[in-house]
């Protein structure tokens, strides 16, 4: 549903701009602006319903136990699935525009410990580390891989992740942290729908970003720092956050489309195709790996000096392809050709 909304405003605004001469760069900015505000608020409500359900689905009255409340864990990692979707296709775009929404309710475990001195003493109430990677280490809690945890216990104020042990911890995290989460999703969608225009500059950023960091996501893995580390559906993250950038994008498409070659850059034309081309070779290498978690790499990997055996495992396929279609040094990545699409329609981009 939120997808056939976003392709249909995308589309609309394809048919109505073409390459037509007679637009001005304030009509194709105007009907990006549009475009954005119409596009977007599907997604940043499905945020908001998601929130809701996981609240909804929480369950209270005692301890959590993982075989007495599994109906209740499911149906709240169904939602906290949605929230994750919903988010990975709006990010690129919302990010940059409002950065400390971003920071509340999608900051990883330890960007956010990295500013608590003392650390976090009551991860179930909204203050300190919030947000749905604060939400996902506790409803993960049982099934996080000990890896992850051996990691995460070299971090200065760590404290082990843990379901609520009692009645009053539940009920405070269904009243405070994934309130906190309902409120940050609400906050932001209000605010889009609200503002009267974009910073088109940020938001461009902010998808060129998403595409420079796709290789910094994967190689996380190595580390066990990746994303959604706790449910290991950080691949799904990479594919939704590659969607939304081509949802976001192709509101620029046409402004793009319409520039000439000029300074010894491509034209827009030109870039338009490499990208597309660039969009299309992720999603081919994305689909061959099975599930929603990164495949596994292997102990000896480096991603300064990797091996041509590591570069055979699936997980070294999937680095060696992602840092290929990314590389912003190399004409004809997505990364280079985003940033020389930027500056054919005068955007100012930053890393």
């Amino acid at each position: 549903m939120t997808r056939l909304a976003f392709v249909t405003v995308a589309g609309l605004g394809l048919a109505g701009l073409g390459c037509s001469s007679d637009k001005t760069d304030a009509d194709y900015r105007s009907a990006v602006v549009s475009g954005m505000r119409s596009g977007l608020i599907a997604d940043l409500a499905s945020l908001v319903a998601a929130s809701r359900a996981l609240q909804a689905a929480a369950p209270v009255g005692r301890g959590w136990d993982a075989t007495q409340d599994a109906a209740a864990l499911a149906a709240m990692r169904g939602a906290w699935t949605d929230c994750r979707t919903a988010y990975e296709h709006i990010e690129g775009a919302t990010a940059p525009i409002f950065p400390d929404i971003d920071a509340s309710i999608d900051s990883r475990y330890e960007d956010a410990l990295a500013a608590l001195p003392a650390g976090d003493p009551d991860p179930f109430d909204d203050q300190g580390i919030t947000g749905m990677h604060a939400v996902e280490r506790i409803l993960y809690a049982d099934v996080t891989p000990a890896r992850v945890a051996q990691y995460e216990s070299m971090l200065p104020g760590y404290q082990p992740a843990a379901f609520p042990a009692t009645d009053s911890q539940a009920a405070e995290l269904k009243t405070g942290l994934v309130q906190k989460q309902i409120d940050d999703a609400q906050l932001l969608h209000d605010q889009w729908q609200a503002a009267t225009n974009y910073d088109l500059d940020a938001a461009f950023s902010g998808l060129i970003s998403l595409m420079d960091e796709q290789r910094e996501k994967v190689d996380k893995a190595s580390t066990d720092q990746e994303e959604s580390r706790y449910s290991q559906t950080t691949m799904a993250d990479i594919r939704h956050n590659l969607e939304g950038t081509q949802r976001v994008y192709a509101l620029f498409q046409p402004w793009i489309t319409s520039k000439p070659a000029a300074g010894g850059m491509p034209s827009g034309e030109e870039a338009d195709a490499a990208i597309q081309q660039g969009f299309a070779d992720l999603q081919a290498l994305y689909a061959t790996i099975d599930g929603d978690a990164i495949p596994q790499p292997p102990a000896t990997w480096s991603a300064v000096h990797p091996t041509a055996a590591d570069l055979q495992t699936p997980f070294g396929q999937l680095y060696s392809g992602v840092v290929a279609a990314v590389d912003p040094n190399t004409p004809g990545s997505i990364v280079w050709e985003m940033n020389a699409a930027a500056g054919l329609i005068g955007l100012t981009v930053t890393p």
